[in-house]
């Protein structure tokens, strides 16, 4: 087998002492090294053994997917995250129709091989749009939890260099990593790379990142999912719009939400019965849903410290007075 193509094999093996791939791994050394080929086996056994240790230096008890995450070629550092399915946010309280929008995504994607038949395909492209802590990240993990697909959140600050070209380098390299890996793949905060073009204060290198982005997202066809996330739609860029599969407003919560969102997050406290729902969730009107649930979190901790169960009225009504500068 040709050199090189047997060092790109070491570099995919999943790195756990117990598979039999590590195995075999371990054989085809053995042979090289009879063979006479000294220096190829000594290279894949540095290989192998920079995977194991790799894969011992990791949390345990955690799922690690077999992926490569890309890291920028100037510092070495990561271009996304990797979020563990054990910590992904997928209990939502949304409006009805925002919901349905997203159980068709989906449904869709579930649905993919079927859609095939009749040449058709799932929305795959998403761009999320609303207020600061209204749910549009989350969102997005709520489905890769929903599909049972990986997580990666893109790293801007790591993306954004600040020497020639090495931004739209590391933006390209971040979507052919993921060409061929199912995966939720997040840019969150999208206006951060996506603004106007017209934007007269930006320098000459982010309009290009602007221009490969485009051309990257009008070429997108991996077998996952891509979502973008912003609080301020009006200063994308307005060729990419139409990108994107979907655009769906996350809203600020209803008085109705409101009420489900405090009630959820106090479900495992005691509570009054004398709580006068109707005005907190009036009192709660514009503000976001991770307020909201700050909130009542606020008052559970102010109630249980002081040994004043079960949370009452007075407790939220001070937890809302505290967080007011930043409800809305």
């Amino acid at each position: 087998m040709n050199q090189s193509l047997l060092k790109r094999l070491f570099k995919t093996i999943p790195s756990e002492e117990s598979l039999d791939l590590v195995k075999v791994a371990q054989e085809i050394i053995s042979e090289e090294r009879k063979k006479g080929h000294t220096n190829l086996a000594g290279d894949l056994e540095i290989i192998l053994k920079k995977r194991l240790t790799r894969e011992s230096s990791k949390p345990k008890g955690k799922v690690v997917p077999l992926h490569d995450i890309p890291t920028d070629k100037r510092y070495k550092i990561p271009l996304a995250k990797y979020v563990d399915r054990e910590e992904l946010r997928h209990h939502m309280i949304l409006p009805a129709s925002v919901e349905e929008k997203i159980r068709r995504i989906e449904d869709e994607y579930a649905g993919r091989e079927r859609l095939a038949h009749f040449g058709l395909k799932p929305r795959k492209k998403i761009l999320f749009y609303g207020y600061p802590g209204c749910g549009k990240s989350m969102s997005a993990e709520r489905i890769a939890w929903n599909l049972g697909l990986p997580f990666l959140k893109v790293r801007f600050e790591a993306v954004i260099s600040s020497f020639l070209g090495e931004s739209a380098g590391n933006l390209r390299g971040i979507f052919d990593s993921v060409a061929d890996y199912p995966c939720v793949l997040l840019l969150d905060e999208f206006d951060y790379i996506g603004k106007k073009r017209s934007n007269s204060n930006d320098v000459g290198e982010m309009h290009r990142v602007v221009n490969i982005l485009l051309n990257l997202m009008e070429e997108y066809s991996s077998p996952g999912i891509l979502i973008a996330t912003t609080n301020l739609e009006s200063s994308l860029d307005t060729a990419l719009f139409r990108r994107f599969d979907d655009v769906i407003e996350i809203p600020l919560p209803s008085e109705n939400e409101i009420l489900q969102l405090l009630k959820s997050t106090l479900s495992s406290i005691k509570i009054s019965n004398k709580i006068n729902w109707k005005k907190l969730a009036e009192r709660l009107n514009g503000y976001s849903a991770a307020i909201i649930v700050k909130i009542a979190q606020d008052a559970s901790k102010e109630a249980v410290l002081k040994q004043d169960l079960p949370v009452n009225e007075l407790h939220l009504l001070r937890a809302i007075e505290e967080n007011k500068e930043t409800g809305k």
